[in-house]
């Protein structure tokens, strides 16, 4: 029995490997607009936040989802991942 891949993806501010199931994507399309993606699967430069409140915090102080998509990120994007946790 052939054994199924587990995607693998890389938190931008703990840089651990973890599982796609547990964290949340924060995606810039191309036009620019910032969105959290529930399918993982949208179209666009993308980011990855570990689902913990201290890593999303550290997020908004550190400015790290601004650079990773280079876009301005606006405060109701993080309230939004707060409220996905």
């Amino acid at each position: 029995m052939k054994v199924k891949k587990i995607p693998m993806r890389t938190c931008v501010i703990t840089h651990e490997k973890l599982e796609k199931k547990d964290l949340l994507r924060v995606v810039r399309d191309n036009e620019g607009n910032v969105f959290v993606d529930d399918t993982s699967k949208a179209n666009g430069r993308g980011a990855y936040l570990k689902k913990d409140k201290e890593v999303i915090e550290l997020a908004r102080k550190n400015k790290a989802l601004e650079h990773h998509l280079e876009v301005k990120i606006d405060d109701t994007i993080y309230d939004e991942l707060l409220k996905r946790l």
